[in-house]
């Protein structure tokens, strides 16, 4: 694996990272380690004084932080400004919140006998963390933030691509008062991940990425009786019913599916329309995607960015071609792209009809899926119809409606009249192949810690 920074607006390659070696590997645990014996023991007040620096700095920094973020995946820089600001409230967020999330409770007994019983929180030791590409400084800041704040350390395994915006962080940690060793980036090669994840002091690791990197790195840790979450692909449905605003829900449709180019697990991918309104929603929809320019992500007028690599825009083009071979129809929609950098032609797909395995497979770009339903029930029904279960979308002028579809989804996430959102106080994470385990809030920061009872009973009372 070659950790290289690649602008994928010009395509030049600027600096490369050699792979850490086995000795900086081990060298990290020890430190890791060692760090984790006395963070453990430092009060929430002290840990949010760090996370609280780390929010502040990357506000204070912002241009820096963002313009490294469209460098080296592409990322349009007004997004990747607000990417930065994301990461800050999440540390905020734990700041505030994680002496709250974490403190003892008091257990209801059904007999007094049985004692005083008590739920405590605590660290277990290094947590490994392995993050992709689309959101570079937002996946570590999600794993980071509740697993310090918890009084566990971390080490990262970022994606080759963005091996700066990973080190940036390294210094952000370091600037922010964290002691040495908590947190560490390593350029890890492909066999240290189980050369990590089989070392006794590790507790567990949180992955986001693809499926199939989660099918072997669940495996490694499962056969070293590690702990794993794991945050792999989505395909999220946008269902539109008769009675939504259909103006303003193919507004968001063309929003949901392109922002970060597309390149989002909770990308608005697969848009169900009931019959009654589906050509009307059609036709804004094109021309919505019709406005779109692609260009410099760091043009404030550019509203659609390159994929994050010329290799991602060629694997698109080959699944796309693929998808035709079995019976999928497939549209250029707005503007051309630029046929220099790593652009890629936005593309409607229709007649994925249930013989079609392309019904099933996640786009990572800007491709929309596009389904006609003849109602509600079958817009569930079409919904339900993947291997995935990450997020989705329910429009509906009659919210209650809405509410009731949404439970009849079958994903970790469903947002009512927009598309799905990540935020630094909403929960993250699927069901299916979409992974298991939550990101952010209490459920985030439980993820890791031993969950003690602690139980107080008179010498005397019965077994």
């Amino acid at each position: 694996m070659a950790y290289a920074t690649t602008n994928p607006y010009t395509g030049e390659t600027l600096k490369t990272f050699p792979e850490a070696t086995d000795q900086e590997v081990q060298q990290a645990i020890t430190d890791a380690y060692e760090a984790f014996k006395s963070w453990r023991d430092v009060s929430f007040a002290e840990r949010a004084k760090v996370m609280s620096a780390a929010g502040a700095i990357l506000r204070r920094d912002i241009d820096k932080y963002a313009k490294l973020l469209t460098l080296e995946m592409g990322k349009l820089y007004e997004e990747a400004k607000l990417e930065t600001i994301l990461s800050a409230e999440i540390f905020e967020y734990y700041a505030k919140n994680a002496e709250e999330l974490l403190k003892p409770e008091k257990l209801p007994v059904a007999d007094p006998k049985e004692g005083e019983a008590i739920l405590i929180h605590q660290p277990q030791g290094i947590v490994f963390a392995i993050e992709p590409w689309n959101f570079p400084y937002y996946q570590i800041a999600r794993i980071i933030a509740p697993q310090l704040s918890a009084g566990n350390t971390v080490l990262l395994k970022h994606a080759s691509n963005v091996p700066q915006c990973a080190a940036i962080f390294d210094d952000l940690m370091i600037e922010a008062g964290l002691p040495k060793g908590a947190f560490k980036n390593l350029y890890a090669a492909r066999h240290h991940t189980a050369v990590i994840l089989n070392d006794p002091r590790v507790c567990g690791v949180a992955l986001t990425g693809s499926e199939g990197a989660g099918a072997i790195v669940a495996s490694t840790a499962g056969q070293a009786l590690k702990k794993a979450t794991m945050e792999l692909g989505g395909a999220d449905a946008f269902v539109v019913l008769e009675d939504a605003d259909v103006e303003k829900a193919a507004k968001w449709a063309a929003f949901g599916r392109h922002w970060n180019a597309g390149q989002v697990c909770v990308s608005s991918k697969r848009l169900i329309v009931v019959d009654s309104i589906y050509d009307q929603f059609l036709e804004i929809y094109k021309a919505e995607v019709a406005k779109l320019k692609a260009g410099d992500p760091m043009d404030p007028s550019t509203t659609l960015a390159p994929l994050s690599s010329q290799k991602a825009a060629d694997d698109l083009k080959a699944q796309v071609e693929e998808a035709k071979k079995h019976g999928a129809v497939v549209e250029v929609i707005g503007a051309p792209v630029p046929e220099k950098g790593a652009f890629f032609q936005p593309l409607l797909m229709t007649n994925l009809h249930g013989d079609n395995e392309a019904r099933h497979w996640e786009f990572f770009g800007p491709v929309t899926q596009l389904y006609r339903v003849k109602d509600e029930a079958e817009a569930i029904r079409v919904a339900n119809d993947s291997p995935f279960g990450l997020g989705g979308s329910v429009f509906t002028k009659d919210t209650a409606r809405g509410v009731k579809v949404a439970e009849k989804i079958y994903t970790g996430m469903v947002y009512v009249n927009h598309p799905t959102m990540v935020k630094a106080d909403l929960p993250f994470g699927g069901v299916a192949r979409s992974g298991y385990g939550r990101e952010l809030i209490g459920l985030g920061i439980k993820e890791f810690v031993n969950h003690k009872l602690i139980d107080v009973v008179d010498i005397d009372a019965p077994f």
